[in-house]
């Protein structure tokens, strides 16, 4: 006898959050926006509760935020709260990618290789978001070869927001990044990872992350020097 009902697919909370997120990609609902409970759930004709479940579901992914005793937001970093995520990423991130380069085994480089070709097919196909969404899957997968799931927590609570801001601009705001050249200026990073270089992969990596933050500043703020490496690498990401 099964101990649980079969769940339906697509969830309410499911469609309740895509309709949102669709919204919020658009440039229907802007960066910064107040998310209220009650008028969502009005708008949609269905409960707080099926509202509050989509806007976890949207917390979890970075499009929204909620701060205690404060409402629920659109995800909108200022160049001074971009500025100090990257000083924490700087330092974690950092630590991930040498812990990565020291334990990559085969079946990690082929897992690593497998996500760049992701990011690389969405960059090819000019899709934006998915692009933003594949760069933050091969993040992940390099947290995840680091074999520390509390560095791999910090990590994602640092830069999911980070992630779905950049996205939210390169949809809302048509940006001619290319993303082709994003992509491939993953390579050097992922090369020295999966030769096992800690070392190597620590200065690629701070090589990166210095260009990441310039673009950033340059490309959503509209403010900063050019960036160390030839053509314009990835906002968010490497």
């Amino acid at each position: 006898m099964a101990l649980f009902e079969r769940i339906e697919t697509p969830t309410l909370r499911g469609r309740i959050a895509e309709k949102i997120r669709r919204a919020i990609l658009d440039g229907t609902i802007q960066p910064g926006s107040k998310m209220v409970e009650r008028q969502l759930a009005a708008q949609f004709a269905t409960s707080l509760t099926a509202v509050r479940e989509a806007l976890i579901v949207l917390e979890a992914e970075g499009f929204v935020a909620k701060k205690p005793n404060t409402a629920t937001h659109v995800t909108e970093l200022t160049l001074t709260d971009t500025e100090q995520l990257f000083d924490v990423r700087r330092v974690l991130e950092r630590y991930a990618v040498e812990l990565a380069a020291r334990k990559c085994t085969a079946s990690d480089a082929e897992s690593l290789d497998t996500a760049y070709l992701s990011m690389l097919d969405a960059a090819r196909a000019k899709q934006d978001g998915e692009f933003v969404r594949a760069d933050l899957a091969l993040h992940e997968r390099i947290w995840e070869v680091a074999r520390n799931e509390y560095l791999q927590a910090s990590l994602r609570r640092i830069n999911i927001p980070l992630f779905a801001f950049v996205m939210i601009h390169l949809v809302t705001e048509r940006s001619a990044l290319d993303l082709a050249h994003d992509a491939e200026s993953h390579t050097a990073l992922l090369n020295a990872i999966k030769a096992n270089r800690p070392e190597r992969a620590c200065q690629e990596f701070d090589a990166a992350v210095h260009d990441w933050l310039v673009n950033l500043r340059r490309e959503v703020f509209g403010q900063g020097e050019a960036a160390r490496s030839p053509g314009r690498t990835s906002l968010a990401g490497g």
